[in-house]
């Protein structure tokens, strides 16, 4: 990801654009720092309680995450944005 350029998170659902702060450690903070309430239960990739629909561009994991990932999804808790993406809340 460029520190260089803004990255952009579109969530789909509600239309609303925020801008990923690259010194966020995830996506799930930079929708809390937004004030955004989403479903959580760890900050590891464990429960899997935060997985989202990811609808437009690709993400990079701190880690590995532990829980079941499906294709097109991704776990907002240990996860950043690799250039700009769409995801589905709800």
């Amino acid at each position: 990801m460029s520190d260089s350029k803004t990255v952009r998170i579109t969530l789909t659902d509600s239309g609303q654009d925020l801008n990923f702060d690259s010194g966020c450690p995830s996506l799930l903070a930079c929708l809390e720092h937004n004030k955004l309430t989403v479903s959580y239960q760890c900050r590891e990739g464990y429960c899997g309680a935060c997985r989202v629909k990811l609808t437009k561009g690709s993400i990079i994991y701190n880690q590995e995450p532990l829980a079941f990932v499906r294709e097109g999804e991704v776990l907002l808790c240990c996860c950043k944005p690799d250039g700009d993406v769409s995801i589905t809340l709800d």
